[in-house]
C-alpha cells in the first residue's frame, strides 16, 4: 500500500517515502473601512492550500535515489498532479512549487548515504478533480 500518490509517482518504501505531512490551508475575507466602526468583511472564497513532504532517503536501506531526480522532471512541467492518499482520499491537483535537498554521509565517490528532503506543492483548481461526484 502506498502513502501517497501524486500523479503516477508513488511515495512508498522503494521509492521516496515521507515521516511529515504539513498543510496549510486559507481562506480569503475581504474587508472595507467603516467610519466610527470596525471594517466590513465579507468572504471571498477559498485561499492558498499548501503541502509539504518532508522525509528521509536513505538509498542502502530503503528509496531509490532517482525519486528526487523523478520529482524534478514533473515540477518541470509545471503541470497539476492529481495528489491520493493511501486510503483513496482526493487532495485535489497540485504543483509542485519547490524541492529541497539535503544530501550527508557522503561516500568517497560522492554519493550520499542519506538525503533529508521536503516537497512542497500547492493546490490549483481543476474541475475534473474537484468536481462533486454526488451532484
Amino acid at each position: 500500500m502506498a502513502l501517497m500518490n501524486l500523479g503516477m509517482f508513488v511515495f512508498d518504501l522503494p521509492t521516496l517515502t515521507y515521516n511529515q505531512l504539513q498543510r496549510r490551508s486559507t481562506w480569503r475575507h475581504a474587508t472595507s473601512d467603516r467610519v466610527g466602526a470596525r471594517p466590513a468583511g465579507q468572504f471571498v472564497g477559498p485561499g492558498d492550500d499548501g503541502i509539504t513532504l518532508t522525509g528521509m532517503l536513505a538509498p542502502i536501506a530503503f528509496g531509490d535515489p532517482g525519486s528526487l531526480d523523478e520529482l524534478r522532471r514533473m515540477a518541470d512541467t509545471g503541470e497539476a498532479w492529481p495528489m491520493l492518499d493511501g486510503a483513496g482520499r482526493n487532495y485535489g491537483a497540485f504543483v509542485i512549487t519547490a524541492l529541497d535537498e539535503s544530501q550527508k554521509s557522503i561516500l568517497d565517490n560522492g554519493v550520499p548515504r542519506i538525503s533529508d528532503f521536503s516537497v512542497t506543492l500547492q493546490r490549483m483548481d481543476d474541475p475534473v478533480l474537484d468536481a462533486d461526484p454526488t451532484a
